[in-house]
């Protein structure tokens, strides 16, 4: 049997591929991060399906988890939180499943990025304002940055920047920002993109951890940095000017 990788998208469970709803509906057992999904995603399991949270696991014991089911015939709807190629952990999970000879695959979905613009209704790449995403994170209690991608070097282009898993960091990052990007540099916070009490904060690096602070927010939150997200009179994009000539 087979341990399906599924992006879960932002929360909603409207914003589920077809692909994605079509596997958790065959698979008696869903595996999920209760942290990060609406509960609405759920039903789109079977109503007798084995439901476990993960998050309160660690990767050992999920991984013991879809092994017993595999062992036991069944097929098993892994949910990650937005795309499984962001800040998933797919690589330490398929590494163990391959050691156990677990057959595995991979159906993307919606990333908390791209949930967050939508909300804000902006466009990350604007014509002559800002071509280039950053997709980072930021250090706490977890994993070391790789050197070459510390967060000054990054901010460098002073191009859209998307931090990840650094909410309770604002204040700190916001500062060691504001030298690339300048205090009045667009930013916005997006929590809980799609769900019921989505919310969302705009300001600039000057005052954003104000913001964060006072609206107590804590996790599941994406920040988005860069002056495309104020932009006005920009150029048209190149690919749909006119070719009357």
């Amino acid at each position: 049997m087979t341990v399906h990788f599924i992006g879960a998208g932002p929360g909603a469970a409207d914003l589920l591929t077809l692909r994605a709803a079509h596997l958790m509906a065959s698979s008696p057992v869903c595996v999920y991060a209760g942290t990060y999904l609406d509960a609405g995603v759920l039903t789109h399991c079977p109503s007798d399906a084995t439901l476990i949270d993960s998050s309160q696991l660690c990767l050992d014991e999920i991984t013991d988890q879809l092994v017993s089911a595999h062992r036991a015939g069944q097929d098993v709807a892994r949910l990650c939180s937005g795309d499984p190629s962001l800040y998933s952990a797919l690589a330490e999970q398929a590494r163990r499943l391959d050691r156990a000879g677990v057959p595995w695959d991979v159906t993307p979905g919606v990333p908390a990025y791209a949930a967050a613009a939508a909300v804000l209704r902006r466009e990350l790449t604007v014509p002559e304002v800002a071509q280039t995403v950053v997709l980072t994170r930021a250090q706490t209690a977890s994993t070391a940055m790789p050197e070459p991608e510390s967060l000054e070097r990054l901010a460098q282009t002073c191009s859209t920047l998307v931090l990840h898993l650094a909410i309770r960091r604002t204040r700190e990052l916001a500062g060691r920002l504001t030298a690339f990007y300048g205090a009045e540099c667009p930013v916005a916070v997006v929590a809980r993109a799609s769900q019921p009490d989505q919310l969302v904060l705009r300001g600039t690096l000057d005052d954003i951890a104000d913001q964060v602070e006072t609206a107590g927010l804590r996790q599941a939150a994406v920040i988005i940095i860069g002056p495309a997200l104020a932009a006005e009179g920009f150029v048209d994009s190149h690919l749909y000017r006119s070719r009357v000539t």
